[in-house]
């Protein structure tokens, strides 16, 4: 069974929440807020592509408020979006003050409800076929990103939405249909630093997937055989497949210190953990140079 991720939620159904904790006595700034994605480590999907309808925030009097502004629906491939690329979903006024809650309103069928003609949630197929991308019931309630950003007084912060579509897209074992279960990471982009570099002799006929979690967070059982509707390194901050040329890039991540597991796949199917390199330091705005080395793990 192949297991994917992505989020999102039904037709105007909210996906992302983060939520105002202060406010600063009646002044305003703006939030830019952009999208990117992790990649899917499956093979034979060439597009996951969401819709947009509205954007809401909310505020520490407990409201949902809708950001004025905003030119919905949008449409998104999420594939599109990957290794520090990402696309800006507008920018908007806010009262100035610290939010750590916000939801997107996507178009996407309901479970349940049976295929749409036009479903602004789906996946496209290498052979380019699609499929519908369906919300669980129960998912009415929304879906949260984790993150804190502050909007300053008469000025801008810029925040990154990671969508991770290995996480967030998988598939029913009943029903066979693909499902979404989001996960989503908020990112301050000014805050912000990456992990880069190359990996070297790789196995023949093999695939090779980095992952990086928090320093000490990786225990092996994330390797184990996922349960149902589940995917294999669940804690994992984020994740690149590496490419022909033997390059990775792990974007858009918080400062501090990261472990990365590296992991052989077969024909896009997880093979085996190879091995880990630990204590890689992340600072703001700098890139980390980590060469991978296979024979030496």
């Amino acid at each position: 069974m192949k297991r994917l991720a992505l989020f999102m939620t039904a037709a105007i159904l909210p996906l992302f929440i983060f939520t105002a904790c202060e406010k600063e006595g009646g002044t305003k700034g703006t939030i830019n807020l952009s999208i990117t994605d992790a990649p899917i480590d499956t093979d034979g999907i060439s597009g996951v592509f969401i819709t947009v309808s509205e954007v809401h925030y909310h505020t520490s009097e407990n409201n949902w408020q809708v950001f004025e502004g905003y030119e919905g629906p949008m449409t998104f491939n999420l594939l599109d979006l990957q290794r520090g690329d990402s696309e800006l979903l507008g920018s908007f006024e806010l009262e100035a003050g610290t939010y750590t809650q916000l939801r997107f309103m996507l178009d996407a069928p309901v479970f349940g409800m049976g295929p749409q003609s036009t479903p602004g949630c789906y996946l496209e197929f290498e052979d380019g076929s699609t499929e519908d991308l369906f919300v669980p019931s129960g998912s009415q309630t929304g879906y949260k990103a984790v993150g804190q950003f502050t909007v300053p007084t008469n000025g801008e912060v810029d925040v990154t939405a990671d969508f991770d579509v290995r996480k967030s897209v998988v598939k029913a074992g009943a029903s066979g249909k693909y499902l979404l279960k989001p996960t989503i990471r908020l990112v301050v982009d000014n805050q912000a630093g990456q992990i880069a570099g190359g990996v070297s002799h790789i196995p023949d006929e093999k695939g090779i997937v980095i992952y990086a979690y928090k320093e000490g967070t990786y225990e092996a059982s994330e390797a184990d055989e996922p349960g149902m509707e589940e995917t294999r390194f669940p804690n994992a901050v984020t994740s690149d497949m590496v490419d022909s040329e033997g390059a990775y890039h792990l974007a858009f991540l918080a400062p501090g210190t990261y472990d990365l597991v590296v992991v052989a796949t077969t024909g896009g199917e997880f093979d085996e953990v190879l091995g880990i390199v630990e204590d890689i330091l992340v600072e703001s705005r700098k890139t980390t140079s980590v060469q991978i080395n296979i024979e030496e793990l």
